[in-house]
């Protein structure tokens, strides 16, 4: 069983870091490298800035969800951030300048507030969901990784 409910990977990308940030920062491209969220769109005409909203709809055999995620970081060439539902999940791409042209690392957190959502939805099963996503956000962050170095790198 995963246990750890943070979980950080990085990868570097033959970009610079405002060209990766721009495009980890269009949350409507999402689909195209996560193993998970097939679509984003911005609520309300948002864009990446802090405080704007989006809508992610996630996909999983068996299983289909949206969730609403607030923009809490939106530096470019350096961080974008975003809380799923306000509080209960922290993701973040974070960018570094280095030789060979961008570090960029992806974390997650499953925050305090998420685990307790987690019990009042799921009651006994929800250690079993809670283990779910986090096994699935340990697996999917490289996969998403190198999905964006392959996009960014073949639009350079």
């Amino acid at each position: 069983m995963v246990d750890n409910r943070t979980h950080s990977s990085s990868v570097v990308v033959r970009a610079t870091p405002e060209a990766v940030y721009d495009l980890v920062s269009d949350v409507t491209r999402t689909g195209e490298w996560s193993p998970v969220c097939r679509a984003c769109w911005w609520d309300d005409g948002g864009s990446a800035r802090v405080g704007a909203w989006f809508t992610g709809r996630n996909e999983v055999p068996g299983r289909t969800w949206e969730t609403r995620s607030e923009v809490i970081a939106a530096d470019r060439g350096r961080e974008f951030a975003w809380m799923v539902g306000g509080t209960y999940v922290r993701w973040a791409f974070r960018m570094e300048p280095v030789d060979e042209g961008t570090r960029l690392t992806e974390s997650w957190e499953f925050l305090p507030d998420g685990i307790a959502l987690f019990h009042t939805l799921y009651g006994e099963a929800a250690e079993e969901q809670i283990a779910d996503r986090t096994r699935a956000a340990h697996e999917g962050i490289p996969a998403t990784l190198e999905a964006i170095r392959r996009i960014a790198e073949s639009a350079g």
